[in-house]
Order: C-alpha cells, then sequence, then structure tokens
C-alpha cells in the first residue's frame, strides 16, 4: 500500500469534516476525481478506519468504504486480488471489536455487511458467522453489541443463503434477548428478528413456530425501553412490531391478545412519555386493522375499548396535526368500528358512552361524544333501530354546561350527518335552532358551523323554513369570524345552496358580491383555503340556480380558477379541477372553449412527481412509504436504496424524514384531477375527443400508484371515458346473449382493449376493498351500457372478479392470520357489505348483458349470492343479495324457470324480514319471478298475496323504506293481476290495490300498475265499474304536468288512450277529475 496514497487521502477525509463550505466542495470532488475511481481506495480507507486518531475521519472513512465496496455491483471491490480482499476480511472483525465509538462502530459494522453481500453468495467468506456467533456469545457485553449489531446489519443487506441459519439464529436470538447486562444487545436482538420476520415464508411452519416462541420475550424487551423512557430504543422496536404486523406470514398467531393487552397497558399509562404511549396506541391500531380476524375471533374488542375509553378524556392539543394520546385512542375506536363488526362494537361501546356521559367530569363526557362521533362510520346500519337512545345523548351534549363538552357533541352531530341522514334530516326542528345557538358561542362557532354545514347538506325540502334565518346569520359571520370559521361558514352556505336548489335565488347574487374578495386571497395556509373553500361554495351555487342564472359570473369564476392553479397550490389545484368538473356538468358544450387550458392543467398535475420522489433514489415499497408519511400505515420495512444499491441510514447523516414525506395534498390533487377527467368528458363529449388518448394514457398510467384514492379515481375515470366514447359511436341498440352481438366500432375496442388489460392487472394485486368496490361497480356500469359485445373475451375475467369476492377470497379480503380452513366470518364489518354488493351488481349486469345466455352462469352464483341472505348476515347484505336475485331475474326473463321454486322460498323468507329494506327488494323479486318464470306460480297466488298483505299497512309518515315497500308491493300484485287474473280474487284484491295508488316513492313501478290496469280495462272492464271515481284521481296525478314524470312515454300515450275511451263513456267524470285536456283532440 503507498503511504502517500493513504496520507493524501487522510488529508481529503479531514478536509471534507471541516465546516468550510468551499474547503468541503474541493476535497469532495478531488477524493472523487483522484480517489474513488481507484479500487487502492478500499484497503487505504480500511487502514485509515484501523489508524486514525480522529473519529470523524474514521467515521467517513467507513461511510466511504461501504459505498465504495457497494458501488456497481461490488465492481471496485472485485478488482482487488484475493490477497487483499482476505486480509480486509480478516482486518475488518478486529477493527470493529477494538473500535470505542459507537457510532464508527457501527459504520464499520455496515462496511461487513456490504462485502457479506457480495462475498456470501459466493460461498468465499466462512469464517464470518462462527465470527459472528463467537462475538454474541463473548463474556464482555461491548463485544455482544458489536456481534448483534453486525450480525442484524449482515441480515438485513443479505437476503439469499442464510434459510438454512434460520434455526440456529433463534436459538443465538433466544439468549440475547436475556441479556443480563446490556439493553443494546436485546434491543438490536428484536430489531435482528424483525428483518429475520420477512425472510419465513408461510409454508416453513417449524420457523414460524421458533419465531412465535421468542414473541414473549421481544414484547417484554419493547416495555424495558418504554419503562426506561429509551424512546430511540422503543421508536426502533415499535417500527419492528409494524412490520410484523403487516407481513402476510401469521407469525403473531395466538400471541395477539398478550399483544393487545401489552400495547393498551403501554398507552394508558399516563406515567409514561406521551410520545411513547402514542407510538404503542399506533401499534394497536395495527393490531385490529392487520389483526383482525385474530381480534375479532378473541372477541377483543370490548375490553380494548375498556382500555381506550379513560384515554380519551385526556386533554387535546390545539394544532389539529399534533399527536396525542387521546387522538390516537379515537382513532383505535374509528379502525375498531370501521374493521369489525358493529355486533362486536358497538353494544360495549353503548354502555361506554352512557357510563362516561353520566359522569360529573367534564372531561369525560367530552371523551363519550367523540368516541360516539368516531363510531358512526362504521356502525351506522346497526345504530340506526337505537337511535332512539343515542338522541337524548346529543341533545344533551349539545346543551352542555361545559364548553369541550358542547364542542366535541357538534363534532358528533357532523358524523352522524354523514352517515345517518334521514335520522338526522328528521331532528332538524331540533338541531337547526340548536346549531344557530352555538354558531354564537365562541367556544363552539368553528365546530357548531361544521355541524350545521353537514346538516344543511342533507335537509333538502324542510330547508326552506329555516333559510331566511340561517343565510342571515351566516352571512353576518362573513364580516365578524376568524379566517378559519369563515371557511367553515362558506361551506355552510354551499350546503344550504345544494340543499335549497332554486329556492336559494333571493341569495344568490348578493352572497356572489361578498364572496367576491375571498376568492383573489393569495396568503398561504388559511386564507388559500378559505380561497379554495370559496370556490367550491361558487360551483354549488351554480348547480342550484341552473346556467342562465349563472352565466354572467362563468367566465370570471373560470379565470379565478386558473388564477388558483398558478398560485402553486395543491389545495388550492385540487378546488379548480373540482370547480371545472362542476362548470363543465352544469354547462356542458359552453364549456368546451376551455378545454385547451384545463385538460393540460389536469394532465399537468397527474404526471407530477410527490414531494419526496427523488430520481437517484428508489423506494423498494412506495405504499408503505407514503403510508408512513401520512401516518396510515405501518412506518417500517422500508428499503431506500441509493444508486448503488446500498442500504441507507441515519447514520450517513440522511434525512430520512425527507425521504419519505410523501406529499399527501397532492395525491389528494392528482385523486380530484384523475376523476375530473372522466366527468369534463361525459359533459362535454365529443368536444373533449381530441384529449381522449393522452388521458388514457395517463389514467392507466396511474393505476400502478400507491395511494389508492388515485386508483379509485383512474379506475372511475377510465371506465367513464369507454362508456362516453361508446355513447359518441352511435351504437346501435344490443339484445341480451351472444347469439346476435352487434359488433363494437372498431375505435371503441380498441379503446377497451388499452383500458381493461391494465383495470384486470391492478385487480391481481389490489388489496383495498374500496377500490375493487369501484372496480366491480364500474364494469357493471360498463356492461350494462355496452351490453354482451364488451363480455367477449373478458366474461369469465370479470365473472371470476365476482365470484372471489363473493367467496370472499380476494386479495383484498384475505387475511393471512385466518386459517386456510376456515370460512370468512358471516358477521363483518359494514365497509366488507358494500364491497359485497358492489360484486352483486356485477353479477347482476352480467345477467342483463347475457340474457339468457347467463343460466350456466346462474349455477354458479346462485349459492354464492343466496348465502348472504341469512338472518345473522347485516341488513346490508340481506337486502343487497335479494336485490341482486331480483336483479338477475330481470335480466335472465324465463330462463330463470328451472330455479323458481328455491327462489320463489328464499324470497318468501324475505318478505318476513324485520327491515322494510329487505321486504322491499322481497316483494319486486317475487313479483318479477311471477312474471318470468315459465312455472305455473298460480296456486301460489293466495300464499304470495298473505306474504305481500302486511306491506300494504304503512301510515303517511313512515320512513320512505317502507313506503317503498309498499310502491313494490303495489307492483308485485300487478304482475300477478297481469299473468293469471284468474288466480287472483279479485273482490279482496282490487280494493287494497286501487287504495294504495298512487304511487309516491318508486314511480317504476308504475309501469306493471298500469299494465295492469290496462290488461284488467281489456279483459274485465266491469270489475274496474266501482273504482273509476278514484282511477280518474290517479291519472291525474300521474298525467300532472307540473310534477315529475311518473309514467314514461309509452304508458302516458296508452293512458290517453284510455282517457278518449272513457271520456265517450263518462265525459263527466272524466270532466271532475281534470282530466279533459288530456282527451286526444279536446
Amino acid at each position: 500500500m503507498d503511504p502517500t496514497f493513504v496520507q493524501n487521502l487522510h488529508a481529503l477525509l479531514a478536509q471534507s469534516t471541516s465546516n468550510d463550505t468551499v474547503q468541503l466542495k474541493a476535497a469532495t470532488a478531488q477524493l472523487n476525481r483522484e480517489f474513488y475511481k481507484n479500487a487502492a481506495c478500499i484497503p487505504a480507507l480500511a487502514q485509515i478506519i484501523a489508524s486514525s486518531p480522529e473519529q470523524p475521519v474514521r467515521q467517513l472513512a467507513a461511510v466511504e468504504l461501504r459505498k465504495r465496496i457497494s458501488q456497481n455491483s461490488g465492481d471496485l471491490w472485485l478488482q482487488l486480488d484475493s490477497d487483499q480482499r482476505e486480509q480486509i476480511k480478516a482486518k475488518l472483525p478486529e477493527i470493529v471489536i477494538s473500535e470505542t465509538n459507537n457510532l464508527v462502530r457501527h459504520s464499520t459494522a455496515r462496511v461487513i455487511a456490504a462485502i457479506a453481500y457480495i462475498e456470501m453468495p459466493m460461498g468465499t467468506w466462512a469464517q464470518l458467522m462462527p465470527f459472528l456467533e463467537q462475538t454474541c456469545l463473548s463474556p464482555q457485553a461491548a463485544h455482544r453489541e458489536v456481534g448483534i449489531y453486525i450480525l442484524f446489519t449482515v441480515l438485513e443487506n443479505i437476503v439469499e443463503g442464510f434459510e438454512s441459519h434460520l434455526q440456529s439464529f433463534f436459538k443465538l436470538f433466544e439468549k440475547l434477548l436475556q441479556d443480563p447486562e446490556s439493553a443494546e444487545v436485546r434491543i438490536t436482538t428484536v430489531r435482528a428478528l424483525g428483518v429475520v420476520a420477512q425472510y419465513i415464508d408461510t409454508d416453513d411452519k417449524a420457523d414460524i413456530k421458533a419465531f412465535q416462541n421468542l414473541l414473549p420475550a421481544m414484547i417484554n424487551v419493547i416495555g424495558q425501553c418504554v419503562e426506561g423512557s429509551n424512546e430511540t430504543g422503543a421508536r426502533q422496536l415499535f417500527d419492528v412490531l409494524e412490520t410484523l404486523l403487516i407481513l402476510e406470514v401469521p407469525l403473531l398467531g395466538q400471541h395477539i391478545p398478550q399483544l393487545a393487552e401489552f400495547l393498551l397497558r403501554v398507552g394508558g399509562n399516563r406515567s409514561y412519555d406521551p410520545e411513547l404511549r402514542v407510538l404503542a396506541l399506533n401499534a394497536l391500531n395495527w393490531t385490529v386493522q392487520y389483526k383482525k380476524s385474530k381480534v375479532q375471533s378473541h372477541g377483543l374488542a370490548p375490553a380494548i375499548l375498556e382500555g381506550l375509553m379513560p384515554i380519551t378524556t385526556e386533554e387535546e392539543p390545539e394544532d389539529i396535526d399534533d399527536d396525542a394520546p387521546s387522538r390516537s385512542a379515537l382513532r383505535i375506536i374509528d379502525c375498531l368500528a370501521t374493521s369489525l363488526p358493529p355486533t362486536q362494537v358497538f353494544p360495549a361501546l353503548r354502555q361506554l358512552i352512557q357510563q362516561y356521559f353520566s359522569s360529573a367530569d367534564a372531561s369525560h363526557r367530552r371523551g363519550a361524544m367523540l368516541a360516539l362521533g368516531v363510531s358512526v362510520e362504521g356502525c351506522s346500519e346497526f345504530m340506526t333501530p337505537l337511535m332512539s337512545q343515542v338522541w337524548p345523548i346529543i341533545e344533551a351534549g349539545l346543551q352542555d354546561q361545559d364548553g369541550t363538552v358542547r364542542k366535541a357533541s357538534c363534532v358528533a352531530v357532523s358524523c352522524l350527518c354523514e352517515w345517518l341522514e334521514e335520522e338526522c334530516a328528521a331532528k332538524h326542528a331540533f338541531l337547526v335552532p340548536t346549531m344557530m345557538q352555538l354558531v354564537n358561542d365562541p367556544i363552539t362557532q368553528r365546530s357548531a358551523c361544521t355541524a350545521l354545514d353537514a346538516l344543511l347538506e342533507i335537509m333538502h325540502d324542510v330547508i326552506d323554513q329555516y333559510l331566511n334565518l340561517i343565510m342571515e346569520r351566516l352571512v353576518g359571520l362573513l364580516d365578524t369570524a376568524p379566517i378559519p370559521v369563515k371557511s367553515v361558514v362558506i361551506g355552510a352556505i354551499g350546503s344550504a345552496a345544494h340543499a335549497s336548489k332554486d329556492k336559494f335565488l333571493p341569495y344568490f347574487a348578493p352572497t356572489m358580491d361578498r364572496f367576491k374578495h375571498f376568492l383573489v386571497l393569495t396568503g398561504e395556509g388559511e386564507e388559500q383555503e378559505l380561497r379554495g373553500i370559496t370556490m367550491d361554495a361558487v360551483g354549488t351555487f351554480a348547480e342550484a340556480v341552473g346556467k342562465d342564472v349563472f352565466r354572467p359570473y362563468f367566465a370570471d369564476m373560470m379565470q379565478q380558477a386558473f388564477n388558483g392553479i398558478e398560485l402553486g397550490s395543491a389545495r388550492l389545484r385540487e378546488c379548480s379541477f373540482l370547480f371545472f368538473g362542476v362548470m363543465s356538468r352544469v354547462f356542458g358544450d359552453e364549456f368546451a372553449p376551455y378545454l385547451p387550458n384545463v385538460v393540460p392543467a389536469l394532465l399537468q398535475s397527474c404526471k407530477q412527481a410527490e414531494h419526496g420522489e427523488e430520481e437517484h433514489l428508489t423506494i423498494s415499497n412506495p405504499e408503505v412509504a407514503a403510508s408512513f408519511a401520512s401516518g396510515s400505515s405501518p412506518a417500517n420495512a422500508i428499503a431506500i436504496t441509493d444508486e448503488a444499491a446500498v442500504n441507507v441510514d441515519d447514520e450517513d447523516g440522511l434525512d430520512m424524514d425527507k425521504l419519505l414525506d410523501v406529499n399527501s395534498t397532492i395525491c389528494i390533487e392528482k385523486e380530484i384531477a384523475a376523476d375530473t377527467i372522466g366527468t369534463i368528458f361525459a359533459a362535454t363529449r365529443r368536444h373533449f375527443l381530441p384529449y381522449i388518448e393522452q388521458c388514457t394514457i395517463e389514467l392507466v398510467g396511474l393505476l400502478p400508484h400507491y395511494y389508492d384514492g388515485i386508483r379509485k379515481s383512474a379506475t372511475d375515470s377510465l371506465l367513464e371515458i369507454v362508456r362516453t366514447f361508446y355513447e359518441l359511436s352511435e351504437p346501435q341498440e344490443w339484445q341480451p346473449g351472444f347469439a346476435n352481438v352487434v359488433p363494437l366500432n372498431q375505435r371503441v375496442q380498441e379503446l377497451i382493449n388499452h383500458i381493461i388489460s391494465p383495470l384486470l392487472e391492478m385487480y391481481e394485486s389490489e388489496d383495498n376493498k374500496k377500490v375493487v368496490s369501484s372496480l366491480c361497480v364500474g364494469l357493471a356500469e360498463t356492461t350494462n351500457k355496452l351490453g354482451p359485445a364488451f363480455l367477449e373475451n373478458r366474461l369469465e375475467h370479470f365473472a371470476n372478479i365476482a365470484i372471489q369476492v363473493l367467496e370472499q377470497k380476494a386479495i383484498c379480503q384475505q387475511d393471512p392470520d385466518q386459517d386456510e380452513s376456515e370460512d370468512a366470518p358471516e358477521d363483518s364489518a359494514e365497509y366488507d357489505s358494500i364491497l359485497i354488493s358492489s360484486a352483486g351488481d356485477l353479477v347482476a349486469a352480467l345477467a342483463t348483458a347475457l340474457g339468457p345466455d347467463f343460466a350456466s352462469g346462474f349455477e354458479k352464483f346462485f349459492p354464492l349470492i343466496s348465502k348472504y341472505y341469512k338472518k345473522n348476515r347485516s341488513l346490508s347484505d340481506r337486502s343487497s343479495a335479494i336485490g341482486c336475485l331480483s336483479e338477475i331475474i330481470g335480466g335472465m326473463k324465463n330462463a330463470i324457470t328451472p330455479w323458481t321454486e328455491p327462489l320463489m322460498e328464499l324470497f318468501y323468507r324475505a318478505l318476513s324480514d324485520e327491515e322494510p329494506e329487505v321486504q322491499c327488494n322481497a316483494a319486486f323479486a317475487s313479483g318479477l319471478l311471477v312474471e318470468h318464470s315459465d312455472k305455473d306460480l298460480s296456486l301460489q297466488y293466495l300464499h304470495l298475496l298473505a306474504a305481500l298483505r302486511p306491506l300494504f299497512v304503512v301510515a303517511p309518515e313512515a320512513p320512505a323504506a317502507k313506503l317503498n315497500a309498499r310502491d313494490n308491493a303495489v307492483g308485485a300484485v300487478a304482475r300477478m293481476l297481469v299473468k293469471c287474473t284468474a288466480a287472483m280474487p279479485l273482490d279482496q284484491v282490487l280494493p287494497v290495490f286501487f287504495e294504495a295508488l298512487p304511487l309516491r316513492n318508486d314511480y317504476l313501478e308504475n309501469r306493471p300498475v298500469f299494465r295492469a290496469i290496462f290488461h284488467l280495462f281489456k279483459t274485465q272492464p266491469a270489475v274496474l265499474a266501482p273504482y273509476l271515481d278514484k282511477l280518474l284521481h290517479v291519472f291525474a296525478f300521474v298525467l300532472d304536468p307540473t310534477g315529475p314524470d311518473q309514467v314514461g312515454d309509452e304508458i302516458r300515450a296508452e293512458l290517453i288512450a284510455l282517457l278518449g275511451l272513457l271520456n265517450r263513456e263518462e265525459p263527466a267524470k272524466v270532466q271532475a277529475a281534470g282530466l279533459t285536456p288530456f282527451v286526444p283532440g279536446q
């Protein structure tokens, strides 16, 4: 080794540690130019690590040596002759053992790992493993610390070649986890086990068992870190724990109850550092999310809730972005509610809420209200029948003497309005005045405005009586309230416009005048947020008042939206894109001149890199990286590599937070941009054609994106593009079945080919239920639009998606901790029901497009769908199962005949269901089965009429579901009348039948109703004579030109023809009913 080379290298390294930027740059340039391209730098750097008296130089030498060894797949290292390599391999273990500085030791350990990465697969470093084992078992704690750290770094780097050593590692790690002297040994051992976990396959039963045996000791080490306030160690070990939670191999197995209990104990201990408590609670959140089958099968939710409720009573930080144990606890309650069956969550939570709300301590009452609020999303359906017991708590909370309780109650009302619309809208007489009062209270002002915003959005007709008061109060706040409150107020005004529609007209112009100066704000943060929300509200105004009234503002508002894009704010770009979507819907063709400016902005957004994406860095699991940054998924198991494919760690001075700071606001902006593309094409149609190819390519490119919202939007827009492009091809009307398929336009076929393959590829690895649900609904809508031609060469793919979801075997439904032999539990989370319903939509669409050709498919699907109609299934599951079968019958027509008996038996059970929503679908389904089956069901008529009869008894103020059920029962009786009038006891049926008319809710059922009326007029007019006055009243109701179209053109024409006949026989009665103007020739 040339001593001068070593001296010069040492001098330049020393210069590189200087604080003088000029010297640092000069040294770095010279090192890269004269030293680092020469293989001789490797032994020279090793010598410097061994001999330099300066710790910063030794540290830098170790960092640089690792880089030189690793770069270009070990090219420089392999240029050294084998003797030199052997010398360095022999020397480095000695150096690392004798090094006194921890940082240098760790960096040198990473050098050993980098060499091992090259040499171990070649089988040329047999001495390494014995050395490491010997060092790990050394009587000296410092040596053990070095040994396990080297082993940890080697394991991090080498994927192959260690599988055969796993069992010996487990024996070694078992001893090290109990190290009597060194916490560092114990912590690094847990970290090493976190790496080993990633090598274990599902089939490696012995390794899984050995790993599971070490879990109690690993949990103990985490507990020791927390108790000893070792924040660094605790963070590292919670990272390991989160790695274990997201791995698909069921390593945690039966230890989940103990793990949950441990995490809850740490999270609830107020003597521990709040940050460490948050880490423990976050890990508990992932436990619920990723190990829900074990949490469910062990029935852990009540105990977890009991441990969380005291934490919800702790103080919340002022800053909405700051984390705290109380916020983490509420997140877990939310996660329990959305991940588990509500039967396991809400009964226990309701008891706790009642207990805490009756406390004299205001913080307990506040915690109870917030817990109620976060649970609504996942338990809304389950809560609906219990709301009479929930409202008294809400009402008391809104009037509580403590401001923080009133504020929390407003938050709960916001959540209830989002998920329980009908129940909240029915409470308007209490909620509106109460919210108006709380809007004046400085403590609750912002929360009350948010709640009012949510309430107004769902009030619809009843808003009229409050509109003047609401607008007066809200507009007044625009002068006096602070900016954050103004933002919420403007959102509430937008919701008022949305609910009141054209009744908003008197307030439109004055409000626009008040909004003008908010639309030109440019300050970052609050000002831009206010500007964006104002833009959203203006879009809502346009939809409320219509294009003719809004037209004078159109051009100016579009310009403001373009200006917003230029301000460099992702939030403002998102608001501008939403505004473009609304304007395209409102103005249609008139929006076309803006497309040359709008579409490039949308495409630019889709193409932009999220903050933190650097070309020279690749994140091996970008989804985990994104979630790490956004706090939505475990933060670990991420190997970040630079060009030389080496592990980067914070000891090299890199800021990991910056590397992983994936900007969620840009992801949301992209999601909105992708969604808006489909919206604008559907609205502007032919004008958009020049942009289709470019937009399609960009959207297809977003399908593998790590953020699920972007994948969902891209999916929705791509299928919207297919449907709109098809409509523009002026297609012939298709007929069900493959016998007479109308070929698709060639360009439409090419577009479909370009889009469907990537969508199917996305599905193969899609782990998000909302994305799969959206794909099922989108494919169903597209199949219904394009017919059987869309299914050619794709039917099997689409059917398989539906089968997998209905069998609960899709990737997004899988839980690695669930035993393969077990069926998925029948009691499931409400979100799971949405996915099942979406798969049902897809099956129904296949039946509609294939008609009788679906018979062989129905053989497979009938048991899969009907299993969701069981008493212990959720309302959604039961309702969607019957609804899906009714749509299939409508599609297959008489090909359904072979299944008539089992279907009718199922529908009888559903007609006696306790829920009107299910009864409604069952009435519709049974009517369709009677209509389409070739099997003679006349002998069952009396039985079926008896089953339908209770649905006719409905109070006028009954919920919509009961009114819909009655209308569907009327439709079913109408179908029975047409199919076999002779089997109907008309003297008993007709009075009840006509008494239920006119239909008030489900106008589609007017078609069978009027077919039955026309049929009776043609075949047995005498039986209708006693009911003529009633029928004329019904005719007048459905023909009323001031109301919505209730019957469609075909029935309207036949009805008017019938009126002509009736007018000849009973002109006075026709005139008395006000129908003379409709009589032909009048």
